[in-house]
């Protein structure tokens, strides 16, 4: 029962992250079609708030024993990744 209970958190863990880099993209695409291009102050603040703070969760769930660091990495990777396609998109415009 108890192993359950700790699949069942880390399963919940990984789901709020994922959705977390979820935002991150959502809010990223946004601004990038509305507000400012990627060469921007703002829009450079913005990313690298939004993905040290989904770094310093992915860290903080690692050190509960929720998340698989390796998985924690993979999803932050994955984040980064799909930034940089979504960025250079952005400059061919």
């Amino acid at each position: 029962m108890a192993s359950e209970m700790m699949i069942n958190h880390q399963e919940k863990a990984f789901s709020i992250l994922k959705a977390d880099a979820d935002k991150i993209l959502k809010l990223i695409k946004v601004q990038m079609e509305n507000l400012t291009m990627p060469q921007c102050p703002l829009y450079e603040e913005v990313l690298d708030t939004q993905m040290f703070g989904l770094s310093r969760e992915i860290d903080f769930a690692v050190r509960l024993g929720l998340v698989d660091e390796k998985e924690g990495k993979a999803l932050l990777g994955k984040l980064e990744q799909e930034l940089s396609v979504l960025h250079e998109a952005s400059l061919k415009k």
